[in-house]
């Protein structure tokens, strides 16, 4: 009777351990789910408005920085990125679907994807970060850069130092008088500089000889406009125009004629020289604004900035294919000479 007493209790017992470990277990398996579902998973919109060498920096310094910041893909962040092709329209498609989306953020890479963010995003509380836009002003995007907007944008503006470009061509061509100049009317950036640069070379008294472009396909035949007519040409950082960077080039080497730009990018690829921004360090400077917004500012709040970095960049073998010897006073003060 007594051991059967026993037995009855030591199951008794062994059932009731049973139940409150498995109920502590399934308590601990909600808490873990609990604190896996705790861990904010933002949704932030990437537009681009062309895929070339110097915005597609921009995108990877973003990025890059965004992991510094804290912010890893698939762990407390996903990027919808997305690139519109040079078409304005799609780039407004691509900002109506993230706010139909409801995104926490967007950061907008180019004048055009940045005014198609702002037109999308306006009246709405989802924040935009612009990056690689020359005159953020003139474009529309901020009033001023001397105060936070109080909207909800603010970004990374790199207004070209044109008047420097434009003061190393003389430095590097004998004799110049003639000067091409090849852009979009349709991008604000653009107009904006080769204004700047007609303006600046009066006091030269350089003359000034336009091939303006609507689309990528009509760059080798503005190149070959201008065969004859100019000394050098100039591009400023010109999305259209620097995505048909080769068949620009092929035109004008074959012509002897020194191409100058307005990204370091293109130097690379063969233009002659500039004084560039560094692009990377442009999208790195917008993770960081952006990574605040994240963090609780609000963009309007942060004080819109200039680019931190820029560079004089010469290539010295597109110079020896047109047979241009750039003066040692350039190669002496040059932050990088590609050879």
């Amino acid at each position: 009777m007594i051991k059967h007493l026993m037995k009855r209790n030591l199951l008794i017992l062994t059932a009731v351990l049973f139940i409150v470990f498995a109920a502590s277990g399934c308590n601990g398996s909600e808490q873990a789910q609990q604190g896996e579902s705790d861990t904010k998973v933002y949704r932030v919109g990437v537009t681009q408005f062309l895929e070339h060498p110097a915005l597609n920096l921009d995108r990877q310094g973003f990025l890059d920085q965004m992991k510094k910041e804290g912010f890893f893909e698939g762990e407390n962040i996903q990027f919808d990125i997305q690139n519109s092709h040079g078409d304005p329209n799609l780039a407004k498609t691509i900002a109506d679907k993230f706010v139909a989306d409801k995104v926490d953020a967007i950061l907008a890479i180019t004048t055009p994807s940045s005014q198609a963010a702002a037109m999308a995003t306006k009246g709405s509380d989802i924040p935009m970060v612009f990056i690689a836009v020359s005159d953020a002003v003139g474009s529309g995007l901020i009033k001023t850069t001397d105060q936070p907007t109080g909207t909800n944008i603010t970004g990374v503006y790199s207004a070209d130092p044109v008047e420097q470009q434009m003061d190393l061509i003389e430095e590097m061509v004998s004799g110049m008088h003639k000067l091409g100049l090849i852009y979009n009317p349709g991008e604000p950036n653009s107009v904006s500089n080769t204004n700047r640069a007609k303006e600046y070379v009066k006091g030269k008294g350089w003359e000034v000889v336009e091939a303006p472009v609507n689309s990528s396909n009509e760059v080798q035949a503005a190149a070959q406009s201008l065969v004859g007519r100019v000394d050098a040409v100039f591009v400023p950082q010109d999305n259209t125009v620097i995505s048909a960077l080769e068949a620009l080039l092929k035109v004008l080497q074959d012509n002897n004629i020194p191409l100058f730009t307005g990204d370091t990018e293109s130097v690379k690829r063969g233009a002659i020289a500039t004084i560039g921004n560094d692009e990377y360090d442009c999208g790195r400077q917008g993770a960081t604004m952006l990574a605040r917004v994240l963090r609780g500012e609000k963009a309007g709040d942060i004080m819109p900035e200039e680019i931190r970095k820029r560079s004089l960049m010469v290539n010295k073998s597109a110079a020896q294919k047109i047979g241009l010897e750039i003066p040692q006073t350039v190669l002496d003060r040059a932050d990088e000479v590609v050879e």
